[in-house]
């Protein structure tokens, strides 16, 4: 390949890094809080151990929550800005150390054209663009870290690598496969270095499981005799959609898993090719059965507690995946030569594989746009409701449009809100905001405040037709809209069928609150509570009879 300076892989590493953190910043930088993000600044507001130390599912999470706290702290809550520039300086950090790594084994070449990939990994879209994905990449970062440490061989090292695993523990349980890893070091190196270094990885453990005994055992746990049988296909598929990942072979669209159609017969290829190749040249480099340890763990893990949603394919499953193959692969290929040819088909296979990996970041960025622009206007509706929205509302896919504001409480937002700003639309964006977006905030508004109606059989008389809005039934020049403004409007029904009636307020060009029915020769009552808003409530309703308005 061009350019035989030492330096220029270097140089082309720094540009792709740059390169990866501007599309990044570019996909995110307008996106607010995300699902799970929401338990973190919600559910943990206090500063109590606890507030550190509960685990999210069965995960120890501490240094995540350390960091949303931080950013909250310093930094307000009206943007998620903050997270997302501690996200991605753990993804350049931990595809620097891949780079170190690979290069120690392979040279510098290769070791650019292995991260190349990793660092725009668009099928694993949702740990590259969610900042609480944080518990993958900070994990990853640190034992990255760790593992180079050790192979210094000396006390310092260990002391480093020692500190290292337990920073990476502290970010998830990604970090007790690179415990595992250190434990096979350790066997390894026993007799030339003895079993006084085992305090790097106990340490480490004494800590996790301290952890465990406080707090981790009362969350729940999936593991079961079906997964523990099932743990080899799931190892397997976990395998074979990195590597399709890594070539640019995912299938996998949006955030649903797709089978590795294309990765399991790759994955038995380069087995046999593996295989083939070591009987021709025999030998293993000790240094592959630490990566082989991580990786091996880090499926069976999470092959034990699987669940749906938690496939083999998830795209945040393949990132570390994706890495873990990358290690295994350079300690496999360590003092084999690669000549100018091979290089170049290298670095066509891994240009090819970005491609289609960028249009997968895209299609993620554009779900996250969407989640954030209906998570927004949600948030709009229960500042806009504050006086009347009980504190334990629930927000459903009914009432919200999203699954994922499940963990948004309305007492919690406000209290946060109050505390440290607000990340939602202000009312003059959320006129603005799209359709759907206002939509679901209209619906939700109509939950929160309540909007509410009574009927009861009235005939409506020329002296209440005086003080009213009249409409005339049928197709005639009945306006199809009454601005309301809050308190109690009385709707007449004249003689004739029941009436649908419908409702509107940031929504244009529809109704998407369903009032309910008025019968015929009834009165109804509406009532529209005070809130923090100045835009007016439009009632509709298409009727074959007189009806009155009085507001």
């Amino acid at each position: 390949m061009a350019g035989r300076r030492p330096e220029t892989p270097v140089i082309f590493l720094g540009v792709a890094l740059v390169a990866a953190a501007a599309l990044l910043f570019a996909l995110e930088w307008n996106l607010t809080f995300f699902q799970d993000t929401w338990a973190f600044l919600l559910q943990r507001q206090g500063s109590s151990v606890g507030d550190f130390l509960r685990p999210h599912n069965e995960h120890l999470v501490l240094l995540p929550v350390v960091i949303t706290k931080f950013c909250v702290v310093v930094f307000g809550m009206t943007s998620a800005r903050p997270e997302m520039v501690v996200m991605t300086l753990t993804l350049l950090g931990s595809a620097t150390l891949l780079f170190v790594y690979v290069r120690r084994r392979v040279g510098p070449w290769l070791a650019l054209l292995a991260v190349l990939p990793v660092l725009f990994l668009g099928s694993a879209w949702m740990i590259l663009l969610w900042p609480f994905e944080i518990e993958f990449s900070g994990a990853m970062m640190a034992g990255l870290a760790a593992m180079l440490l050790l192979e210094r061989e000396d006390r310092r090292g260990d002391a480093w690598a020692c500190l290292l695993l337990v920073i990476s523990i502290g970010f998830g349980s990604l970090g007790l496969s690179f415990i595992a890893a250190a434990i096979i070091d350790l066997f390894q190196k026993r007799r030339s270095r003895g079993l006084r270094r085992a305090y790097l990885v106990v340490v480490p453990l004494v800590l996790y499981l301290l952890w465990y005994a406080g707090w981790g055992h009362t969350a729940p746990h999936h593991l079961t005799l079906h997964n523990v049988l099932d743990s080899p296909r799931y190892l397997f598929d976990g395998l074979a959609s990195s590597i399709a990942s890594l070539l640019g072979l995912s299938t996998a669209t949006g955030a649903e898993p797709a089978e590795p159609e294309w990765g399991r017969p790759l994955l038995i290829g380069l087995i046999a090719l593996a295989a083939f190749g070591k009987w021709r040249r025999p030998g293993i480099s000790p240094r592959f059965w630490p990566a082989a340890a991580a990786a091996l763990s880090y499926w069976l893990l999470a092959a034990f507690n699987y669940i749906p949603g938690r496939e083999a394919a998830s795209n945040r499953y393949v990132y570390a995946g994706a890495i873990f193959v990358l290690m295994m692969a350079a300690d496999l290929l360590q003092g084999v030569r690669f000549g100018r040819r091979a290089l170049w088909v290298a670095a066509a296979v891994a240009l090819f594989a970005i491609g289609p990996n960028l249009v997968q970041m895209k299609e993620g960025a554009d779900i996250l746009k969407g989640q954030s622009l209906v998570t927004r206007a949600d948030t709009a509706a229960l500042e806009i409701a504050r006086r009347t929205v009980p504190a334990d509302f629930s927000l459903t896919p009914e009432n919200a449009g999203t699954l994922a504001n499940v963990a948004i409480l309305p007492g919690q937002y406000l209290e946060a809100v109050d505390a440290h700003g607000s990340p939602a639309f202000s009312e003059e964006e959320l006129v603005t905001a799209p359709s759907e977006d206002r939509h679901w905030a209209d619906i939700l508004l109509s939950k929160v405040l309540p909007l509410s109606i009574s009927s009861r059989q009235a005939a409506f008389t020329a002296q209440e037709a005086g003080r009213c809005i009249v409409l005339s039934g049928g197709s005639g020049s009945a306006p199809p809209e009454v601005r309301l403004q809050p308190g109690l409007t009385k709707i007449w029904i004249g003689s004739g069928p029941s009436t649908e009636l419908t409702a509107r307020r940031f929504a244009t060009d529809e109704y998407p609150v369903d009032l309910g029915s008025a019968p015929g020769s009834s009165l109804t009552l509406l009532r529209i509570p005070h809130d923090e808003a100045a835009q007016p409530w439009y009632l509709h309703f298409e009727a074959s009879q007189r009806a009155l308005v009085c507001r």
